[in-house]
């Protein structure tokens, strides 16, 4: 418990030292910015006009990555609008480029650009719409630190409540320093980003897209093990065998490279928001913070409930119910890196029109996203039926033997 209140203190003590590296915004106001993305997106289909579609797409990009994610729009979307929101407009300069690779009729380039300047309009004479108040940045700096710390907060936790459960206390020390060097990490990243390497929009999108993907391994992983441990008859011979020192080597270094990548994976993002946020703040600067301690206390709680409600469960639940999670977060994990792949133009973008965005499972509506969490998740349901058929052979094999044991043939 310590070692995570060290966490939550030296995130603190991060975001403040941010806060003093804070520029002021380039535009005072949000319509400014998007008066600039349609020259940069009227620009590309002038290129696509001409039968240049390598300049128009390198012109959506443009418009992409050097103002709505560098000045701060996709941010101020998701916190002042909606999550939803933002991934519809990502998908629709996707869509744009696209159509511009596939060749497809001018006319139709043209509806599609002319449909996401609409969108960049209205969201614009939203945000401009909304006075900055104190409790409309308290909100935004709640929303964050919660969207953004949730997951890896049940991570951290159901690794704790595992490794404590299996008789390992000493060992959850390894996941709360994992924790902590993950949150160092990150904000050597984001400063990194943003002043050393100057990363491109593209490639930023690439390295977080990679640490989703290495997440999903390792959480996959980890859950399959704790799937191993469900049934009463191979935690027995668990705890029996005395393989502690599976725990102390091998698998406590999986435990915590999962806590370390949950951490990781949003820890550089979460420092870029707050420093955009800091930015907009005006003179409610103060609010930020408040927001921020809020949604931390908020997120000590979720820790303390599934690190102590965890106890009072049977082990065989309990270690379903966190396998199950480790599944869940590692199939919304698969979708939000393909996303981030698709974002830098790595991987194609095929949409899905019957499905909808559900950015808290990491599903979208695209074939490419969606492919890989309907394997993981057939890959979920096959181990599953395999631990149990394991286990049920176990018990049958063990009960033969009992009773030749008690009934020797004479």
């Amino acid at each position: 418990m310590r070692k995570f209140f060290v966490l939550i203190t030296l995130a603190a003590t991060l975001g403040f030292l941010m806060e003093s590296g804070a520029n002021a915004a380039a535009y005072s106001t949000w319509n400014e910015i998007i008066d600039q993305m349609h020259i940069s997106l009227d620009s590309a289909y002038d290129a696509y006009s001409e039968d240049d579609s390598e300049s128009g797409k390198e012109r959506v990009n443009d418009a992409y990555f050097s103002y709505y994610e560098k000045e701060g729009v996709e941010r101020a979307v998701m916190s002042y609008i909606s999550g939803k929101r933002a991934t519809v407009v990502e998908y629709q300069f996707s869509t744009i480029k696209r159509l511009m690779t596939d060749g497809a009729p001018k006319n139709e380039v043209r509806a599609s650009i002319d449909e996401l300047k609409a969108m960049l309009r209205e969201d614009a004479n939203k945000l401009d719409g909304k006075e900055q108040s104190a409790g409309g940045v308290f909100v935004a700096s709640l929303l964050i630190i919660l969207r953004e710390g949730f997951e890896a907060i049940l991570v951290i936790a159901a690794i704790a409540a595992y490794l404590i459960r299996s008789g390992n206390l000493r060992q959850t020390r390894i996941v709360y320093m994992s924790g902590v060097a993950a949150l160092v990490a990150s904000a050597v990243a984001a400063v990194a980003i943003q002043y050393v390497f100057k990363i491109s929009g593209a490639n930023q999108e690439i390295l977080e897209g990679a640490a989703m993907l290495l997440a999903v391994v390792v959480l996959f992983f980890v859950s399959n093990w704790m799937v191993a441990k469900a049934e009463a008859e191979a935690w027995k011979r668990y705890i029996e065998d005395k393989v502690q020192s599976a725990v102390e080597t091998g698998s406590s270094f999986a435990l915590g490279a999962a806590a370390f990548l949950a951490v990781f994976r949003e820890g550089a993002e979460t420092i870029l928001f707050y420093q955009a946020l800091l930015a907009e703040a005006g003179g409610y600067t103060r609010m930020v913070w408040f927001g921020f301690l809020a949604g931390c206390v908020a997120l000590v709680f979720i820790f303390l409930l599934v690190r102590f409600g965890s106890l009072v469960i049977p082990i065989r639940p309990f270690f379903l119910g966190t396998s199950i999670l480790m599944y869940i977060m590692s199939i919304a994990f698969a979708g939000g890196g393909v996303k981030e792949f698709q974002e830098a133009d790595v991987i194609s973008v095929t949409p899905v029109n019957f499905v909808h965005s559900v950015e808290i499972l990491g599903i979208y509506p695209t074939i490419e996203t969606l492919l890989p969490q309907i394997v993981l998740l057939l890959l979920a349901i096959a181990s599953v039926f395999h631990y149990r058929a394991k286990a049920r052979r176990q018990a049958e094999a063990q009960s033969n033997g009992r009773d030749t044991i008690q009934n020797p043939i004479q």
